[in-house]
């Protein structure tokens, strides 16, 4: 059942993503040589305490960190350790806030010092599919409208999307209906209202669409060990469109 969510409920999310969007303008900066996952892990969950709100993911189903940290290869579900980030990785950030009991959901994929051109152009080309989509983020397209533009632009770039993890709704809980595929065909699936929240987050593969999950049962990985990177917002749709809700306010700088 998709859950229309009232303005007050709204209200609190986007509570919940600017908190979750500071956590990014934090971590960005120590996203460099040396740095540990879970050092990233940790200063994240004290941002998040500190602003009122809860890392969601900490304790999801046993999951022990406060964020999902997936390097290189990793498509999704990394858990943050004592493994040092090099120059060259690029490290997915997967982070769930909620405030009162209301949830937002993002991603960002970070470079690592500098990095290969064929990285930079998956990240941007991932960061593009989200962009891709929100074109048709307003009520009357249908679900498959936006995966379809996802697919679209990442395959014409020649790359992949995993068919193994898909975007969601979200608000009380992590994942709500309806499921928002990166593949599909436009004009399928439920068709938008104002008052849904969904995200919707491409995860973009180098090569091979198949992944595995390793033996941790949390950490998924590409099949051929290329590339994979994750770009995610949480969004409302609205009256004419939509609105990102995983952002800083206007005019607000990072606190962390």
């Amino acid at each position: 059942m998709i859950i229309i969510k009232s303005s007050r409920e709204i209200a609190l999310m986007k509570k919940a993503g600017n908190i979750l969007a500071n956590v990014f303008e934090v971590l960005e900066p120590l996203c460099k040589p040396g740095t540990t996952t879970k050092h990233l892990s940790q200063v994240a969950e004290k941002v998040i305490r500190e602003a009122g709100g809860i890392p969601e993911e900490k304790g999801y189903y046993g999951y022990p960190a406060a964020i999902c940290a997936s390097v290189n290869e990793e498509v999704v579900h990394g858990i943050p350790s004592n493994r040092k980030l090099k120059e060259g990785d690029i490290v997915s950030i997967d982070i769930v806030v909620s405030y009162q009991g209301y949830m937002a959901d993002a991603c960002r994929t970070f470079p690592v010092g500098k990095i290969s051109q064929r990285a930079q152009k998956l990240i941007d080309v991932t960061k593009e599919c989200f962009f891709k989509a929100m074109e048709f983020a307003r009520p009357g397209n249908h679900i498959g409208d936006l995966s379809h533009a996802i697919q679209t632009h990442a395959e014409s770039n020649g790359f992949s999307v995993t068919r193994d993890y898909t975007g969601h709704g979200l608000g009380k809980d992590m994942h709500e209906d309806p499921s928002v595929p990166n593949f599909g065909l436009p004009g399928k699936g439920p068709i938008l209202k104002e008052g849904m929240t969904i995200a919707v987050e491409p995860i973009i593969l180098e090569g091979r669409k198949e992944t595995y999950v390793l033996g941790d049962e949390w950490t998924a990985v590409t099949c051929d060990h290329k590339l994979a990177a994750h770009y995610e917002n949480s969004i409302v749709i609205t009256k004419d469109g939509y609105e990102i809700i995983t952002k800083l306010e206007e005019g607000e700088e990072k606190n962390g």
